[in-house]
């Protein structure tokens, strides 16, 4: 499929969790540079990484690897709200077929106390599609800026770092 006509993307990147996990940072769908490294976030001009380690004082991790321990040394599980869709590139503003993760995985498995939505269609699908099944887990639910290019303009990097450290009041 070219990037410009709408296509069904499966999600095949496994979640980010241990018992450990205190919170879950939630995309809306791999881009497609995050689906071909297989991992979140991975597109080279997403701040994502870069945010997380300004908020913990810490080097941003480079590899996967380093990625994964990063997330799960700090109690951050991640995944994405969409198991499936049609989407145009990474437009998620393209989204149509929307199916949701089954997040019960991860909340039966770790003490989740808050579910934190990467951009506003990731809160949208969240609500849409998650919000009503994983109440019963009460977790705290808080959308936060995305941290993708697209999003450069509205949201530089000290901004996005003020509006993300208030994950640390969740995982004590």
């Amino acid at each position: 499929m070219s990037g410009k006509e709408p296509g069904v993307v499966i999600h095949t990147i496994p979640p980010v969790y241990d018992e450990r996990s205190k919170i879950l940072m939630l995309g809306t769908m791999p881009s497609p540079k995050s689906r071909e490294a297989r991992f979140f976030y991975a597109h080279p001009q997403n701040r994502f990484w870069r945010v997380l380690a300004a908020v913990f004082g810490a080097p941003a991790p480079v590899t996967t690897a380093e990625k994964t321990a990063f997330a799960l040394e700090r109690g951050i599980a991640l995944w994405d709200v969409l198991k499936s869709c049609r989407i145009t590139g990474a437009s998620d503003a393209s989204i149509k077929d929307a199916e949701a993760n089954d997040l019960s995985q991860i909340f039966d498995a770790a003490d989740i106390t808050a579910v934190f939505t990467t951009g506003a269609a990731a809160a949208r699908l969240y609500d849409k599609h998650c919000r009503q099944r994983c109440a019963r887990y009460n977790a705290a639910v808080i959308n936060l800026p995305s941290t993708s290019p697209a999003n450069r303009g509205r949201y530089d990097l000290e901004r996005l770092v003020g509006e993300y450290r208030v994950i640390l009041e969740y995982l004590g």
